[in-house]
């Protein structure tokens, strides 16, 4: 643990101005300065910084904090990393509250992995100049398979002529470089440079012989790529594999090594194995080069593969990051909340890419991070769409991403794909999307999503009959599901809905008016948005109501009070009228009126969706030849959702 000593002389040495200089270009104005906020995208300078109290300011995202602050924030440094950097900045000895002996273990264990990220620092220097020439060498003569790799991928790496080149500075900065053909290339290298090969085996770059002493190179004849942590240090490696050179061609260059094998192609990708520098799960490719956009733009791009996130770099999509082989994880999304609170999944179009789509969910959740997904055309992935139709075909899709859960729910009850499914799969695939919207935890979102489901069930006819909602398609898809192969369809009438009056037990004018009372109980008191017994009455609502309600929460505060220009401007235009008249001239003189009012129009609507239920349940039982079995279970059902305290979800 770092003293407290120490904290206070490192925010008392550090020159606030000077390090903030570095990334803010700032203005003096009287006794502070100003400039252009880094954490957020604005026009008119509103951050500031007073050099004499010690601390940043921003007047428009209330980003605040001291130097220690401001590295965390803008690095995604842990604590004990930003203490650490900016007292080597400012020559201060970093004193812990540890014993001796505990002090000389932390030392030792600090020592050791400083010489694993020296290791990897030599080696990404050999494989760079392996690839580019380095002074006074030129390039392996078999780099240039590397080259043709490059170029293939729309990513030629040219010779420098002092102009401007994205392309050239992006494989600068991700490192990218060669692995030689033969087996111990990089072995020999780390030798020359007083390197013990066994620093090499600990962090995956050599292997230990099978027979006799020695090691050889992991990585041979590879194209590499650099994987770096969010402070910049080489952790570890990915090497895709390159067409072999021919016999003849070695035979030239008079060089030897492993013969390719005729019966099996080698992985297309080999990584570094973990190490005590580097654990897969807890570290994102391209998030070091990304950081600076990802907290610019509040946003990350998450995308399958190490070329597309340099590729999409290269051409100006400087928020793109990856995993490093492995399915997205919660440290990893943990890792990109440090930057930005939301992440755009832009994952391949294949099938491969609609499971890791679905598998981010969870990880998503767990660190709090918003997502939203970008859908590709099947076959096409981000390196592809950026090299053939440039950054703005990219940037169009991004910006057409829509929300996970939505994507979810639209990818379960797709029309073609649902109806051309069996009656299992489509009742399997109904109860999925039920069970996605009661995992949810915001509220909003919850009911927003719900909204979403029922809109999309609406559209879908199953046996002839189109349901209102998603409880409404599953009981439909239960019946199917139940009906004998010979029974005829119910009748349907031309506009497809079914002739049965199992849809509509009261008319939806009067479930509209006890919708419009609930919501002008709450903006007259929008206070009992609060309270948790409303909290659960206003499950009942749907539709134009229900989205009035989450507009009505989003811009309701204790100490301002409903801002009901915000709220107007969200409210769907079909009862706008009403609730600007509401809140001109409130009904309710006391909130617990209000609140007794709400709470007992709640539960005409619950009576309501039970007596539709039941009619449902009753309509089956008559009009359907069902057996015993199924009889008894839709009376239990109706039985378990009246003693369910009213049915509803």
């Amino acid at each position: 643990m770092i003293s407290p000593e120490t904290i206070a002389l490192v925010k008392e040495r550090t020159d606030l101005v000077a390090l903030i200089g570095e990334s803010v270009r700032l203005t003096r104005r009287g006794h502070s300065f100003t400039g252009l906020c880094p954490f957020h995208k604005e026009k008119t300078p509103s951050f500031h910084v007073n050099p004499n109290r010690g601390f940043y300011h921003c007047f428009g995202c209330k980003e605040t904090g001291s130097a220690i602050d401001f590295v965390m924030k803008l690095e995604g440094r842990t604590f004990a990393e930003a203490v650490r950097e900016l007292a080597e900045r400012a020559g201060i000895e970093v004193a812990e509250a540890l014993t001796d002996a505990e002090r000389r273990e932390a030392q030792a264990a600090r020592r050791s992995k400083d010489d694993l990220y020296a290791v990897n620092h030599l080696a990404a220097t050999f494989f760079e100049h392996s690839l580019r020439g380095g002074p006074g060498s030129s390039p392996h003569p078999l780099a240039r398979y590397a080259h043709e790799e490059l170029e293939r991928r729309g990513l030629p790496l040219r010779d420098g002529d002092g102009a401007v080149d994205p392309i050239a500075d992006t494989l600068q900065a991700f490192r990218i470089g060669y692995a030689p053909f033969g087996w111990d290339g990089l072995t020999t290298y780390l030798r020359q440079q007083g390197i013990s090969p066994v620093l090499g085996e600990r962090v995956g770059l050599l292997v230990p012989r099978s027979s006799g002493s020695g090691h050889y190179d992991r990585f041979r004849h590879r194209l590499m790529f650099a994987v770096t942590d969010v402070m910049g240090r080489v952790i570890a490696f990915s090497g895709r594999a390159l067409p072999d050179p021919s016999p003849a061609e070695l035979s030239s260059l008079g060089l030897t090594g492993p013969a390719p094998q005729a019966d099996s192609a080698p992985a297309k990708y080999i990584n570094s194995p973990e190490s005590p520098i580097y654990t897969k799960g807890e570290h994102l490719f391209g998030l070091y080069q990304a950081r600076q956009a990802v907290r610019q733009r509040g946003e990350a791009i998450l995308v399958e593969g190490n070329f597309d996130v340099v590729a999409l770099h290269a051409r100006g999509i400087g928020h793109a990051i990856a995993p490093l082989g492995t399915a997205f994880t919660p440290g990893q999304a943990k890792l990109i909340k440090r930057f930005a609170p939301a992440v755009v999944l832009l994952f391949d179009g294949d099938a491969a890419g609609k499971k890791a789509t679905r598998a981010a969910r969870a990880p998503c959740r767990e660190a709090g991070l918003s997502a939203r997904v970008a859908s590709l055309p099947a076959g096409v992935d981000p390196d592809d769409l950026a090299r053939k139709h440039g950054p703005d075909a990219v940037a169009r899709i991004v910006k057409g991403a829509r929300g996970l859960l939505e994507h979810l729910i639209d990818e379960a009850l797709d029309g073609d794909s649902f109806g051309g499914s069996s009656l299992p799969e489509q009742l399997a695939r109904v109860r999925a999307v039920a069970a996605l919207l009661a995992e949810e935890d915001d509220p909003n979102l919850r009911m927003m999503a719900k909204l979403y489901a029922d809109r999309v069930s609406s559209k879908l006819v199953i046996g002839g009959r189109s349901p209102d909602d998603l409880r409404q398609l599953e009981r439909v898809v239960e019946e199917s599901l139940s009906r004998p192969r010979n029974q005829p369809t119910r009748e349907v009438t031309p506009s497809g809905q079914s002739t049965d009056t199992w849809e509509h037990a009261r008319s939806r004018a009067q479930i509209q008016e006890i919708s419009f009372e609930i919501l002008g109980s709450l903006l007259d008191f929008p206070e009992l948005l609060a309270d948790d017994e409303v909290q659960g009455a206003l499950e009942c609502l749907e539709g134009d109501v229900a989205l009035a309600i989450v507009a009505a929460r989003q811009n309701f505060s204790f100490e301002m009070g409903l801002a009901a220009g915000e709220f107007l401007a969200q409210v769907p235009a079909p009862i706008h009228s009403f609730a600007a008249g509401r809140l001109v001239s409130p009904v309710f003189e006391v909130a617990s009126t209000a609140k007794a009012t709400l709470l007992e129009n709640s539960k005409k609507l619950s009576r309501q969706a039970l007596a539709r239920q039941k009619a449902a349940v009753m309509s089956q039982l008559q009009k359907s030849a069902v057996d015993a079995d199924a009889e008894n279970a839709l009376l239990r059902e109706l039985f378990q959702r009246r003693a369910g305290g009213l049915g509803l979800p």
